[in-house]
């Protein structure tokens, strides 16, 4: 499975990248916009035939130095490096210990205390596949639609892009939806034939847009930036997310979404808190 994902990978990223924007000459026929692969290869400082090879999947693992060198040529961001390097580098695993950390591993009870301590901050806990493991009362208000789903369908993306509530409730609904999906992506890289993620991917497939986001093989890993939502109750309001993977459990992402003082999301903010308490 990774090596279909990282010849997939490779030629999505190919695909992408204008020769002129790195050095190369825009002239000549080309079926595509994108680079050759003669082209990728002259760049990474590998042979054509050992580039192809990997395009087609066959098996091949590549040194750590190639990897970099492939990096390099197709001018890949932070995450999709690592995302190469996992799917390059992977290995059948162990049976993990019984003790061993893994993304359905139920929340640290410290987190949840968290959770509940940091209010009027709207906080929850996610895995790769982006489960909602853990929240708040703040994020749970924030979030009315996903709260009514039993805990066991508790997704985000499965949300934006199954509940047709959700293209109203995201302002940038098509960003959020590009986004998670970029997010699923990731999760098949760390754990490409998880039963539950191949599960949720054959679900969402069902749905508009999914494929062909889905080919276009982006990833992205935890990070920071802001969302705007129409609330049914407080109204419009923009939120800054942070999200920080958890010492300990890796596969566990805490995410925060806060407002500055003194603004109308920070009052809008609050309010849901209030509502939580109460």
């Amino acid at each position: 499975m990774a090596t279909r994902e990282m010849a997939d990978f490779l030629r999505s990223r190919r695909d992408r990248i204008r020769p002129s924007s790195v050095g190369l000459p825009d002239g000549g026929r080309r079926r595509a916009p994108g680079l050759r692969r003669a082209e990728v290869a002259l760049l990474a400082g590998i042979s054509p035939d050992y580039y192809m090879r990997l395009e087609q999947g066959r098996g091949i693992r590549p040194s750590p130095s190639v990897l970099d060198g492939l990096a390099r040529a197709l001018v890949l961001n932070d995450d999709e490096r690592d995302h190469l390097y996992r799917l390059a580098l992977s290995l059948p695993s162990p049976p993990p210990a019984a003790d061993a950390p893994v993304a359905d591993a139920p929340v640290h009870p410290t987190v949840r205390r968290l959770l509940d301590e940091i209010a009027p901050v709207a906080a929850y806990v996610i895995n790769p596949r982006l489960d909602v493991l853990a929240w708040n009362g703040t994020a749970a208000a924030l979030m009315p639609h996903l709260a009514e789903q039993p805990a066991s369908r508790r997704n985000m993306l499965r949300y934006a892009l199954c509940d047709p509530r959700a293209r109203t409730f995201y302002v940038e609904w098509e960003e959020v939806a590009r986004h998670g999906i970029a997010q699923l992506r990731t999760a098949t890289g760390r754990d490409p034939d998880d039963p539950a993620t191949r599960a949720l991917i054959r679900e969402l497939s069902r749905t508009p847009h999914f494929g062909t986001w889905w080919d276009r093989q982006d990833v992205k890993g935890p990070g920071m930036g802001r969302k705007e939502y129409r609330h049914p109750v407080v109204g419009r309001l923009a939120l800054d997310y942070i999200g920080m993977v958890l010492p300990g459990t890796p596969d566990h992402q805490f995410v925060t979404l806060t407002a500055p003082e003194d603004g109308p999301a920070r009052a809008a903010l609050d309010e849901l808190a209030a509502l939580a308490r109460s």
